[in-house]
């Protein structure tokens, strides 16, 4: 069985392989594509959708657990294209 983890954007469950993993460099989130970086991850759908409802509910520094702004701007331009 999969594992299961929540989108931080809109809080629906989905399978690992289904989302993308991030992780704060501070000051920067970036996508960590192959899991495997240090740190505390959050997990996304790699959707503009999710990602602007995670902005919006300022979910990036509680689920990453930092404290002030986060530049979000990498992460981004990845979903974008």
């Amino acid at each position: 069985m999969e594992p299961v983890r929540t989108c931080i954007g809109c809080r629906s469950r989905a399978p690992r392989s289904s989302l993308l993993r991030i992780v704060a460099q501070y000051p920067r989130v970036v996508a960590d594509t192959s899991a495997v970086l240090p740190g505390r991850g959050a997990w996304l759908h790699p959707t503009l959708e999710c990602f602007r409802l995670a902005q919006r509910r300022r979910a990036f520094g509680r689920a990453l657990r930092v404290s002030g702004d986060l530049d979000t701007s990498e992460v981004e331009n990845r979903l974008n294209g």
